[in-house]
């Protein structure tokens, strides 16, 4: 229970949070509107002209032409010359549902009775909203009526009708009991009938536009879906739902995918709603009607366009909210979508969407929650910013690259938290840890190996324990003639500048400095922290610490401030070996350090003393060369080494992997594999020969003339001393 308990109380945060979709939903459901409403501020919709403008009659028109309602007679003038202007279609956002108040017909009652028999036949005069209805006659003019909560028996009139694909469309949609609807005069003269109904959020903002209607159990278009039929000329309209061919659903039944209009198929969401990609106001798409009453020169741009008439005027309270502009007119609303639908420009959050935040929450909560006990608070605070930072960056990436909206804000959350409590029970759970490894190992650790130890304590093993390792011995080659040249103070700067660096190099390189020894250092890998690649990350550090006093080792050794000469070049013999050690605590009561014994201990450093005699920077041991098969690497000798009775075949380190596939190495391979086997079979004349040939293969960066001047002095002095006698193709190493 106690180890568990790190991981309880972060997945019961975990687990509440995936919960509140179901408790909270409206909660959650407002604060993902609100940032989708951010995502529009930051980069709304560029107005792009298209055939779609607004005939406004705003405040300017109702005080130049008089009070709203106006008669059909004006309202007719209106539509007359949109019509001579070549308007394809005009769609009203305005109801006529009572007779115009001031045709004669509903004048003359309201005479006194006195005064009846004075007036004309009303018969013989004009009835407004007949001249209305016959001009109206005249083009693709739509008009428009209102779902209600109230019952009426009147239903508004249908001008085409609706096909399906896949589960009846009807079980999606709110079914409404009653509509306001248009004069039947007007809506048996319109070629168009369409609803004008928004719907707002909780927050009172529209954000969604529905394309089509329920009203007792019949479907009717939006006012926007039958603009765009008459102005494409299309027949009825085509619903597709989940079920129909190419929908994959999944055995499921989540509602309308979208409408088809002619040649155009439209993504809507389940409930047929497209989503407002708001541009706010912009003057480019409104026309003031009392300028199209009177000819205006800007009135042109109605010619080919779909036309949509209604009120700006505050006073006629014809406004909503949208997330970009607080008071919007409605007919703003039916323009902004058709112009969407025009451009094919939508926002849609997909079907997937939710499943992805939710399935994106778990692993990354899982994630951060698992990576706390290994990787520490800093660590997992990365992954977790990460995270953050990426679920952002995605859901902007969506946005503005596809239009998808994707919520970051609960996925996001949720790491907060989880990272927020695993690092409380974390930090609690390990301060004391961490205080007691630190105050143990400063002693002989590496300050980082100390930071990994107390972060890792369950890696450490106090006491001795047998294991494989991977132990370096560098030394300075002729260290002795070179310190016999310098002052105490010189000797004592050019070691530390020296032996500095090195460190660095095999710290970095996941080694442990086991000691230093003058113008030596010991090294080993595979403790106290474990690493199944300890040969390789070895050989690599040596690489790496050859490289460095090649490339800059002058430099660092030379910037001595005070003194009067350059030190000399530096060259470093290494050794690598690989074997079973005893590695832990070493020493007594009063002193102690953490150290390594053991036979492969000897050899390593047998090892680096072999790299004069054969010329070499790097010699490694067989059992290290079978563990890095990847890098360049040549066999020298089968030597006997002091100290032990068997004798251990040795090999060069020329280089790392990027050298191994090059055609002088291939070459050189080639060849000294045959040296070796003429050297060992006493075929001294091929041998020689085999020596020359290799000897004058040039390697980028590696010189190897000291080592064939040494297999040909072996070669002359067995021909000199020892022919005919057999050998065994040992070289017995007579010092350390």
């Amino acid at each position: 229970m106690k180890k568990a308990f790190p991981y309880l109380i972060p997945f019961v945060i975990l687990i509440s949070l995936c919960s509140l979709q179901l408790l909270i939903p409206d909660t959650l459901e407002a604060l993902r509107y609100r940032y989708f409403d951010l995502l529009q501020k930051l980069k709304p919709r560029v107005y792009k002209e298209v055939p779609v403008k607004v005939v406004d009659l705003d405040d300017a028109t109702l005080e130049k032409f008089g009070q709203w309602p106006w008669p059909r007679t004006k309202m007719a003038e209106l539509v007359r010359s949109l019509q001579d202007k070549g308007a394809a279609v005009i769609a009203f956002d305005i109801l006529f549902a009572e007779p115009d108040r001031t045709s004669p017909r509903n004048l003359v009652p309201l005479w006194p009775v006195e005064y009846q028999d004075q007036l004309p036949d009303v018969s013989t005069l004009p009835d407004h909203d007949l001249e209305f209805a016959e001009t109206i006659k005249r083009s693709a003019v739509i008009t428009s009526w209102s779902l209600t909560d109230k019952p009426v028996p009147s239903m508004p009139a249908i001008k085409t009708g609706f096909s399906f694909a896949g589960d009846d469309p009807r079980a999606s949609l709110p079914n409404f009991p009653g509509a306001i609807k248009s004069l039947n005069l007007l809506e048996d003269a319109a070629a168009g009938n369409g609803v004008i109904n928004f719907f707002a959020e909780h927050d009172a903002i529209v954000r969604h536009v529905p394309m089509v209607f329920q009203l007792k159990g019949q479907l009717y278009p939006s006012l926007v879906a039958e603009s765009l039929r008459l102005y494409r000329h299309a027949g009825a309209y085509t619903i597709k739902s989940t079920g129909a061919a190419g929908e994959l659903s999944y055995g499921s039944h989540t509602g309308i995918v979208g409408l088809k209009i002619k040649d155009q198929f439209i993504n809507t969401d389940e409930q047929g709603r497209l989503w407002l990609y708001d541009t706010g106001f912009t003057q480019d798409r409104m026309l003031a009607a009392w300028k199209v009453l009177e000819n205006h020169p800007d009135a042109a741009a109605v010619k080919d366009s779909i036309i949509f008439i209604g009120t700006s005027a505050a006073g006629l309270k014809d406004l909503r909210t949208t997330p970009l502009n607080p008071v919007a007119a409605g007919v703003e609303l039916h323009a902004q979508l058709t112009e969407q639908i025009l451009l094919e420009d939508f926002l849609h959050r997909p079907d997937w969407a939710g499943g992805a935040e939710m399935l994106f929450m778990i692993l990354t909560g899982v994630v951060l929650i698992f990576s706390m006990p290994y990787f520490g608070a800093a660590w997992s605070a990365l992954i977790g910013a990460a995270s953050f930072a990426g679920m952002f960056l995605v859901s902007w990436q969506a946005f503005t690259g596809y239009r998808w909206l994707v919520d970051p804000l609960l996925p996001s959350g949720a790491c907060l938290a989880i990272y927020l409590s695993s690092s409380l029970i974390h930090f609690l759970r390990t301060d004391s840890e961490k205080k007691q490894i630190r105050n143990a190992f400063s002693r002989y650790l590496a300050p980082e190996v100390v930071e990994q130890l107390a972060n890792r304590p369950d890696q450490l093993k106090l006491g001795g324990e047998m294991k494989p390792m991977t132990l370096v011995f560098a030394d300075i080659q002729g260290f002795t003639s070179i310190s016999e040249n310098f002052t105490p103070h010189e000797l004592t700067t050019f070691i530390n500048r020296f032996l500095t660096p090195m460190t660095d190099i095999i710290l970095k390189g996941k080694g442990t400095i086991d000691k230093y020894m003058g113008d030596s250092i010991m090294a080993f890998w595979n403790a106290p922290l474990p690493d199944p690649e300890h040969a390789l990350h070895a050989c690599n550090t040596a690489l790496e610490m050859q490289k460095f006093l090649k490339d800059c080792g002058g430099k660092i050794l030379n910037k001595t401030p005070g003194a009067e000469r350059d030190y000399p070049p530096v060259t470093l013999g290494i050794g690598i070996n690989t074997g079973e050690c005893c590695v832990g605590n070493m020493g007594s009561d009063q002193r102690f350090d953490y150290s390594v014994l053991g036979d492969n201990v000897n050899l390593a450093s047998r090892l680096q003393g072999l790299c004069r005699l054969y010329g070499l920077s790097i010699i490694i041991g067989e059992s290290t060369y079978q563990s890095v098969s990847s890098l360049t690497c040549i066999e020298i000798d089968l030597v006997k080494v002091k100290g032990k009775a068997q004798a251990s075949r040795i090999y060069a380190l020329l280089g790392g992997h990027e050298t191994k596939n090059f055609s002088h190495f291939q070459t050189l391979k080639e060849k000294h594999e045959a040296l070796l086997r003429a050297y060992r079979a006493q075929e001294w004349k091929t041998a020689a020969k085999l020596v020359k040939e290799c000897a004058s293969i040039r390697m980028p960066g590696v010189s190897l003339e000291k080592l064939y001047g040494y297999y040909l002095s072996r070669i002359e002095e067995f021909q000199r001393t020892s022919p005919g006698t057999q050998w065994d193709g040992i070289t017995v190493a007579t010092s350390k």
